[in-house]
């Protein structure tokens, strides 16, 4: 399998090349050559995710040097929980796709996982070095995934003040071989800065920089697999292709769950859920595309203006990029994690509230003529300023996320330019 560039202004890359860069050189995204067709009589909807992923991931392995390790990097890295759940019996069509009992209490942890395990087998000639952005999430799943590692070093770019008190904690607490970099700016400068720094070739080379931000495909392989677990799971149940309704901010989900779409797997309507930035509704609604700088919110992993996988989107079929994009205030947001804890016990986190929120707006004719999926993308410890006085209790920590606070925390602060990331880089690599 060859991987090309969204903007098809470099050469195709193999699998490893294509994990190793990152982005490609001509600054798009890398997109499989081909789309296979998924072999539905080899995917066990009750096999573990890990043995389903490594059936379902076999054609983006072919030919490549980490095929033969496909199976144990499955092994070692989706080894994690994925369970699929009822939050309400008197909602009897929609499921919870829960992804958040990984280390970190976040989708994230998948995707990390998966491509530490895969940097562990093509790093040769020294260490890489992982550079992400991050709204909330990511970093802590990247650093967890990175921490003891001999292959990477990582460094993780986040806002200053837009990201949640234990979410920054999650961000600062790791070994060594992990620095956190708070950056005067937002998400979008973050992102920004880390897609600039990888087309700055000098420097790129330099460090060894590679990416574990969704725009690096190995992050969505995961994604991939559990979405398309989760659908060929219901199908089974049901005989009926289940809808999707999923919490949007880079556009990860969305891409993965259309992909497995265009891969011929049982997947029905798809709604992304937006919090309060509307580039995509503005598109949705007026089919043109305008970034717009990020606002903060109640859901801020989804404080993404310029999402960076849209272009992988644009690029898929024109017959599978149909979807409904449903905005949801953080009023809407609160008022929908309250309402949902009274009807049923269930505790939303915000970012997944919007998923209630955008199917509780479907007509009901749709609601009712097939089962949904809401994807249910990080605890809501990680959040319990804003949760607990929706539901009026506490909410417990997992013993992972309770075991952040025994550790020591450190950060650097940078100014949201090339020149200050450079310099944090090369003190990085010098104090390594």
């Amino acid at each position: 399998m060859k991987f090309v560039s969204t903007r098809g202004k470099a050469p195709s890359a193999t699998l490893s090349q294509a994990l190793r860069n990152g982005a490609a050189p001509d600054g798009g995204l890398y997109m499989p050559a081909q789309l296979p067709a998924a072999k539905r009589d080899e995917l066990d909807s009750k096999a573990s995710l890990a043995e389903f992923a490594a059936a379902l991931l076999r054609p983006f392995f072919a030919g490549d040097a980490l095929e033969p390790e496909l199976r144990a990097i499955c092994g070692d890295a989706l080894n994690l929980a994925a369970p699929l759940i009822s939050p309400d019996p008197a909602k009897p069509m929609l499921r919870a796709l829960e992804l958040f009992h990984g280390p970190t209490g976040a989708f994230k942890d998948f995707g990390a996982r998966f491509l530490m395990a895969c940097f562990d087998r093509i790093a040769e000639g020294g260490p890489l070095t992982v550079l992400v952005a991050t709204s909330g999430d990511t970093g802590g799943a990247v650093g967890c995934a990175a921490e003891g590692r001999s292959s990477v070093r990582s460094v993780i770019l986040f806002p200053k003040g837009r990201v949640s008190p234990f979410q920054e904690r999650q961000l600062t607490c790791w070994g060594e071989n992990v620095l956190a970099v708070e950056v005067d700016g937002d998400f979008d400068d973050c992102q920004r800065l880390v897609k600039a720094a990888f087309a700055e070739r000098s420097l790129s080379a330099e460090h060894r920089l590679t990416s574990a931000n969704s725009i690096n495909f190995g992050r969505l392989m995961p994604q991939l697999a559990y979405v398309a677990q989760a659908a060929v799971r219901v199908f089974a149940d049901t005989g009926e292709k289940p809808g999707f309704v999923i919490p949007s901010g880079n556009l990860g989900h969305g891409f993965a769950v259309l992909l497995a779409k265009a891969m011929r797997l049982p997947i029905g309507p798809v709604v992304l859920a937006t919090n309060a930035n509307r580039t995509l509704k503005d598109w949705n609604n007026r089919g043109v595309y305008e970034p717009r700088a990020s606002i903060a919110t109640l859901a801020n992993a989804m404080d993404v203006g310029n999402p960076s996988n849209f272009e992988r989107l644009s690029a898929l079929p024109p017959e599978v990029r149909e979807v409904r994009v449903e905005l949801v205030t953080d009023e809407e947001i609160k008022a929908r994690i309250a309402a949902e804890y009274q009807a049923s016990g269930y505790v939303w986190c915000p970012h997944s509230a919007t998923t209630a929120e955008a199917w509780s707006r479907l007509p009901d004719a749709e609601r009712s003529d097939r089962p949904w999926i809401a994807m249910a993308t990080a605890h809501p410890y990680k959040f319990a300023e804003v949760v607990e006085p929706l539901v009026g209790r506490s909410v417990e920590p997992t013993p992972a996320l309770a075991a952040i606070f025994e550790r020591p925390t450190r950060k650097i602060r940078i100014g949201a330019s090339l020149d200050a990331l450079a310099d944090a880089l090369q003190e990085r690599a010098a104090a390594a």
